[in-house]
């Protein structure tokens, strides 16, 4: 074995270390390995930062899986206002609302500002479900953004990509790049050295769990061949409404939970859609996601949280 395979034999050992406490994991993340931490330490070190990941809020449902999705969203708030250390920023990984109407962007939007934090967004296809409603989507969360409404940014040395995959769904409802996007990551990476950890975030997710269900994305293997290169990439996803963690070389994939309604696991029900459990159990099944970056030796730190 090379030095080399070495290397990559204990980075593939450490990251599927990753251990699950309680309601949620923790990463941390230094030199582009992630490993488990206790929530709040990585953040805590100098030069480190956190930001908080929620998903699938569906303001606007009122079906009988969550008859009060403003309140539900509300608890998910709560936690984040709560945190030991204010994070960085919010991300918002798409289906801010459930039809996309001006009502519900404005519902949603005053009541997530309630967290006073700067908040980045991938739409949902829930939010953008024809030409009307992506020019909405865009004119109040995607301001800035380029073309189909991607977009990049650094903060704490490490690299964010937002996509969009939600508008040209293929069969069953599969997400879609779409060339131009494709074009403009790979210049966007393109400066970036190989240490950069990167960040990307979109709705659906970038590898394949229930295609049946079109819980994937069509052409996402164009856009890893372009993350192939860094030592560290996270993806971060939503839509499937439930936790699951995968993990291909440096490439660590983590979907999130609603904070509106579960979905079932892929295989136990017919169709994807609003799964109604007992109302005491709701909130166990619903939660925020804190994530630390830290750039000392420590490792990168994802936090599951259930709100109840």
């Amino acid at each position: 074995m090379t030095e080399r395979d070495s290397l990559h034999l204990d980075r593939r050992q450490a990251l599927s270390c990753m251990v699950w406490a309680g309601s949620g994991v923790v990463w941390t993340i230094a030199g582009g390995i992630p490993a488990s931490r206790l929530i709040g330490e990585a953040a805590a070190e100098e030069g480190g930062f956190s930001f908080v990941q929620i998903s699938d809020s569906h303001i606007g449902f009122d079906k009988p899986a969550n008859p009060d999705t403003r309140a539900t969203l509300d608890a998910a708030l709560d936690q984040v206002i709560a945190l030991p250390r204010r994070p960085a920023f919010m991300i918002h990984t798409g289906d801010v609302t459930h039809a996309a109407t001006p009502q519900q962007f404005d519902d949603a939007g005053q009541l997530i500002g309630r967290a006073r934090l700067d908040v980045r967004y991938a739409p949902g296809e829930h939010d953008i479900v024809d030409a009307a409603t992506r020019a909405a989507y865009l004119d109040r969360f995607g301001k800035g953004a380029t073309g189909g409404g991607w977009y990049a940014f650094d903060y704490g040395g490490v690299h964010f990509v937002s996509l969009v995959n939600v508008v040209d769904l293929k069969a069953n409802g599969l997400g879609s790049l779409g060339p131009e996007q494709l074009a403009w990551l790979a210049e966007d990476l393109g400066g970036k050295t190989s240490s950069t950890p990167i960040v990307v975030f979109a709705h659906i997710p970038l590898w394949t769990i229930a295609p049946e269900w079109g819980w994937g994305t069509e052409d996402s293997a164009e856009a890893l061949k372009l993350l192939a290169g860094f030592g560290s990439v996270t993806v971060l996803n939503g839509h499937i409404h439930q936790l699951m963690q995968k993990v291909e070389g440096a490439v660590t994939f983590h979907t999130a939970r609603s904070t509106a309604f579960p979905q079932p696991a892929p295989g136990t029900a017919p169709a994807p859609g609003p799964m109604r459990v007992p109302p005491g159990e709701l909130r166990k099944l619903l939660g925020v996601t804190d994530v630390s970056f830290s750039r000392s030796s420590s490792p990168l730190a994802i936090t599951d949280t259930a709100l109840g």
